[in-house]
């Protein structure tokens, strides 16, 4: 007879560090789709090893949306293989990683133009509208 110290056990140590988050981010969907509130989850600052983090990234997966943007150091931006979740990654100029997060939104903050920023386009537009105009009237003319 065997004691139970002879029955192997396996753990599945690809899921079981990240299942917690995993967890988390059902609860944060779910909120996001009653209440229409977004939650934010920085990676750098859980206790996850490296291994752990990679493993989370595996597991959401690539969806069909990424942007990358170039402002201060290189943004990444990309929506999981379930839709409103994000991965949002920023590094400096030296491309060291400054942040990671998990955005549970439609879509994450760093996309979104703030409102002075619209407010620009709109002037520069509406002065590229008055060069035109002008340029079409003074062709009428001649």
């Amino acid at each position: 007879m065997s004691s139970l110290k002879d029955i192997p056990i396996q753990v599945n140590h690809t899921t079981i560090g990240i299942l917690p988050l995993l967890y988390e981010i059902h609860h944060a969907l779910t909120k996001l789709l009653k209440d229409h509130e977004d939650t934010l989850i920085d990676l750098r600052n859980l206790p996850l090893s490296s291994q752990e983090k990679q493993n989370l990234l595996n597991t959401l997966g690539k969806g069909e949306i990424s942007a990358e943007l170039n402002a201060l150091g290189r943004s990444l931006v990309w929506e999981t293989q379930f839709a409103g979740v994000w991965v949002v990654e920023h590094y400096n100029t030296e491309e060291v990683l400054l942040s990671q997060t998990v955005e549970i939104t439609q879509i994450p903050t760093i996309l979104k133009s703030p409102l002075e920023d619209v407010q620009a386009g709109l002037e520069r537009l509406e002065e590229q509208l008055s060069v035109l105009r002008l340029e079409r009237s003074e062709e009428k003319e001649t």
